[in-house]
């Protein structure tokens, strides 16, 4: 059979091309992307227009003021984002390597999961394979979808919403997580055996997260549905670490998920009010690319991770796939 060379070799692609076409769309000139590799502006013209008579294609529009991508540019900037990512990520993983490291994995997850499901599976993963290098950002899912499309996170354990692009997204389930709200031990609600009302929550102090988050927009609909006035007497964070010490200084309530209301409920911190909250939140999962290789070391975590939603949440994963095997 024969061999069909690949486009790019027919095209003697360069990573300067690649990286200029990048630079090209965050400067919105050549002129400008030019100066940002520290080439000429001829240079820059010249690598780019070789690569649209090779492609036979415009990829990008000239303007008066500037540049702007055809639609034939922003598919090749898109694939030539991920190509450099991909490099860069070879090179550091040789160096993790050269080191004496077994590799480097970073993983968001949401802050429930965070403080239950994490630290199960990185000790885990340090016990197995101590000299691997693992780093995690607690986030919102927004902010964790957004960096794992940025290919700055291997692995995510957070919520899909409607409104997000599932186009190359592999979708697991965990759990669905509750809500609780939490006040200090000594709080006056605690001392009447009677659960309260939520008339009586509405009238309340509230730590909420901030406006526009789901939780925060859950909590408000929660009044609303049953016909009562927002809380109006409201501090907007959400570090948890600012707001257990807060919960200590008023008799403020605050609302948090569940397993964070647990754990801090554990160390003494707080106590969990004893009512049912319907402001509950949207299950959440494990979350990787279709379109990106996970390296060996991302690979161990993810089996960590799913070895270790079996006692935290009572989810059993099949025997591992290519994808993450």
């Amino acid at each position: 059979m024969a061999f069909n060379t690949p486009w790019f070799i027919r095209a003697r692609l360069k990573t300067r091309q690649l990286m200029l076409l990048i630079a090209i769309d965050e400067e919105g000139n050549i002129h400008r992307a030019a100066e940002a590799l520290n080439m000429s502006q001829p240079a820059a013209s010249k690598l780019l227009k070789d690569l649209e008579d090779m492609m036979g294609v415009p990829l990008f529009e000239r303007l008066p003021r500037g540049m702007r991508p055809t639609w034939y540019g922003e598919t090749m900037i898109r694939h030539a984002r991920m190509a450099l990512s991909n490099l860069t990520e070879a090179g550091a993983e040789i160096e993790a390597l050269k080191a004496g490291y077994f590799g480097s994995v970073s993983v968001g997850a949401i802050t429930g999961p965070a403080m239950t499901l994490l630290p199960a599976a990185m000790a885990q993963v340090i016990e197995a394979h101590p000299r691997l290098r693992v780093s995690l950002l607690v986030e919102s899912s927004d902010v964790l979808l957004e960096r794992l499309a940025q290919n700055r996170i291997d692995i995510l354990v957070a919520r899909l919403f409607e409104r997000h692009d599932k186009t190359h997204l592999h979708y697991e389930s965990l759990a669905e997580e509750g809500v609780s709200a939490i006040v200090r031990p000594q709080h006056p609600m605690l001392k009447n055996k009677k659960k309260p009302t939520l008339r009586e929550l509405a009238a309340a102090g509230w730590i909420v997260p901030p406006a526009g988050s789901v939780l925060r927009h859950r909590f408000e609909l929660m009044f609303q549905e049953a016909g009562l006035d927002v809380p109006n007497r409201l501090i907007e964070s959400a570090a948890v670490v600012f707001l257990t010490k807060m919960l200590q200084q008023c008799d403020y309530l605050a609302v948090v998920p569940t397993d964070v209301a647990r754990y801090y409920a554990e160390h003494g911190m707080v106590t969990i009010l004893p009512i049912e909250l319907s402001c509950t939140m949207d299950a959440f999962g494990i979350i990787t690319r279709t379109d990106w290789l996970l390296s060996p070391a991302a690979k161990i975590m993810l089996r960590a991770l799913k070895d270790a939603a079996a006692p935290v949440y009572g989810v059993q994963f099949d025997e591992p796939h290519d994808h993450d095997a």
